[in-house]
């Protein structure tokens, strides 16, 4: 594919073809290992840039891979042979409007960015993925993003109040908009987040923000046993609703042990970090519950502190788990959920599933909402391991399935999960998504591959 017209087309240096350059665009943090190489990267500023790259691909019937932070953690943002990757890197724009407590952002701006701008306003935008220092709000948009705090936050769908798209024609589209409410028509900003680039190529966001966050108390309590933390955590539910309630099982502590010597209890089971941020006087009676319960059910230890830097060291322990397992071997990332009276019967199985394939799975969790993290570690070099790794990963997914859960809460299908798409939604699902692409995607330009199988996507 030649591309000298679109470098006519485009103000120079966006589009990038040095074969050195492009192999830093080819994955996201899933290290897919089908990644294609890309004709070209664009790096785009503007919604008219944009438009021009995707009129251009739908003209030469060409893919387009929209990218955000290449933080991704399923392969959403795998590049495609002879392919565009579309990167948002440069569209960092931030402008926040104190009055209506809204921001209009451009998809390339890190989650942390948004969050310090609303801050010099004494607003705060609450998902935040462990992530948040260097994904993309655009990213967040195409998975549905979560976080630590989503417990009692919610997740990115529940601050999106508008979105500008630019759809496989290469038409611009407005919906949504600043207004808190708006029933005109369907629904179709909630259609494009969590589409994964499949629909359209998201260009602005206007997000609702909110009163900044009250310092919180943080609680720290460590168990003997799974069963023991897990149940805990269903009393606290049924109880309360804390902005934090995270599980770490022991390969992770002590892998997050090793990177940060913290002093962190190596023969615990399981630990949960709890956070409530409720006014001083109301947080520490809550805090106070919440301790109660975990005794209740055989806490092994029990520590909380007000004092913010004490409590966001545990925080920070917790957000760098990912890193710190990744020192020990490669990942097989998963982002199964269930509901949360199955979360004790989830944990206990991957457990199983780790033993039985002779694999170490580390297990994180946003344990409130029944979101778990399982991290399958294995030595790259070792075709046997690999090969029980692949195994044990699908054998997560199909347990998730069989608890009434789902096969991603928060990281998205992308590529590597799609396998397990039509066992967890169903057939006539699935056929919906399918019509929904060919609707808006008739040719199959955007994402191909993510989510739905190019196979079922012919005309």
């Amino acid at each position: 594919m030649s591309v000298e017209a679109l470098v006519s087309a485009l103000p120079e240096g966006r589009v990038v073809t040095d074969p050195a350059t492009m192999e830093n665009y080819r994955w996201d943090r899933a290290n897919d290992p089908d990644a294609g190489t890309p004709a070209a990267v664009v790096r785009a500023e503007s919604t008219e840039e944009i438009q021009t790259v995707v009129r251009f691909a739908a003209e030469h019937n060409i893919p387009v891979v929209p990218r955000g932070a290449g933080s991704g953690l399923s392969g959403g943002s795998t590049a495609v042979n002879g392919g565009i990757v579309l990167s948002m890197e440069r569209m960092r724009e931030i402008r926040i409007d104190p009055l209506t407590r809204t921001a209009v952002v451009q998809p390339g701006a890190f989650n942390a960015e948004v969050k310090a701008a609303a801050g010099e306003h004494g607003l705060w935008y609450p998902p935040d993925p462990s992530s948040f220092e260097f994904c993309s709000i655009g990213g967040n948009i195409a998975t549905n993003a979560g976080g630590l705090c989503c417990v009692k936050y919610g997740v990115t769908t529940d601050y999106v109040l508008g979105l500008k798209v630019v759809l496989a024609d290469g038409r611009a589209v407005q919906l949504g908009g600043p207004t808190l409410k708006d029933v005109a028509g369907l629904d179709l900003t909630k259609l494009f987040i969590g589409s994964e680039g499949t629909l359209g190529v998201i260009s602005e966001i206007t997000l609702r923000l909110i009163p900044a966050q009250r310092p919180p108390t943080t609680l720290v309590a460590t168990f003997k046993t799974l069963d023991d933390s897990t149940n805990a955590i269903l009393a606290i539910s049924s109880k309360m609703r804390p902005s934090m309630l995270e599980f770490m099982d022991r390969p992770t502590i002590n892998a997050v042990e090793d990177a940060t010597k913290m002093g962190l209890d190596r023969e615990a089971e399981a630990m949960l970090v709890i956070q409530s941020d409720e006014p001083a006087e109301f947080a520490t009676k809550e805090i106070e519950l919440i301790e109660a319960l975990c005794n209740e059910h055989n806490a092994d230890e029990v520590f909380y502190t007000a004092d913010p830097e004490e409590g966001e060291a545990f925080v920070v322990a917790r957000r760098m788990a990912i890193p710190a397992v990744e020192q020990k071997g490669a990942l097989l990332l998963e982002d199964v959920g269930v509901p949360l009276p199955r979360l004790g019967d989830l944990v206990r199985g991957i457990a199983s599933i780790a033993e039985a394939h002779d694999i170490v799975i580390a297990v994180i969790a946003h344990a409130g909402d029944g979101n778990t993290h399982p991290l399958l570690v294995f030595d790259p070099t070792d075709e046997d391991q690999k090969q029980r790794a692949h195994t044990a990963y699908g054998k997560v997914m199909d347990l998730a399935i069989e608890l009434g859960g789902t096969i991603t809460g928060e990281h998205g299908v992308g590529r590597l999960k799609r396998p397990w798409l039509s066992d967890y939604i169903g057939e006539d699902a699935l056929e919906l998504n399918q019509r929904i692409k060919r609707a808006l995607d008739p040719a199959n330009i955007l994402n191909p591959g993510a989510v739905l199988d190019p196979a079922t996507l012919t005309p």
